[in-house]
Order: C-alpha cells, then sequence, then structure tokens
C-alpha cells in the first residue's frame, strides 16, 4: 500500500459547485480509479484559502500514473477545468505534499 498526498487550488465561489459534482461523480470515472488501484480516496477543503487536500490509498502494484491518458480522466478535467486551477492540459494543479507524521 502507498499513500500519495497532494494540493490543488479552487477557483472563488465555486465550492458548492465542486462538492456537487464530486457527489455525483460519474461511474466510469469510480471504475477507471479503481482500475488503477486507488481504494480509498477523500479530498478535502481548506475554506479560507481555497486550497484542496488529496489523500488517496493505492494498491500495491497500481497504475495510477496511467490515469491521464485514459478518456474519462482526460473528461473529467474538462469538465473541472472551470473550477480549478489548471495546466494548459486541464489536469488539475497539483503541489505534493511530504508525508510529515503518520499513526496508525
Amino acid at each position: 500500500m502507498e499513500i500519495v498526498a497532494f494540493r490543488m487550488q479552487l477557483k472563488p465561489g465555486v465550492a458548492d459547485e465542486y462538492r456537487r459534482r464530486h457527489d455525483a461523480l460519474w461511474p466510469e470515472l469510480a471504475q477507471a480509479l479503481r482500475a488503477a488501484g486507488i481504494y480509498d480516496y477523500s479530498i478535502f477543503l481548506d475554506e479560507q484559502t481555497l486550497h484542496l487536500f488529496a489523500v488517496m490509498k493505492l494498491r500495491r502494484g497500481h497504475s495510477v500514473t496511467d490515469l491521464p491518458g485514459h478518456p474519462v480522466m482526460r473528461r473529467w478535467w474538462d469538465y473541472m477545468a472551470d473550477i480549478m486551477l489548471t495546466e494548459p492540459d486541464n489536469s488539475p494543479r497539483q503541489w505534493p505534499l511530504e508525508p510529515m507524521f503518520h499513526f496508525d
């Protein structure tokens, strides 16, 4: 198992829309995430900074690095681009987070 955490940036005034879109996550996207080895994925919002903090647990032998080439992932990024900071290809801007503490 591997744990990956990163930060993303929400645009002002769209937190409710971000939540609404994720509450209606496309079944084909959920399937692609599971197939890539993601089995636990949470995103948290810091309302003061609009930073999104994502934490993913990955199965051994995962293929998460293949997701950017998956058509449903590309469509999701295009769908979310109007409410997040993105890279030129519409993937969300991500800043990796360094693990500082873990308690089991």
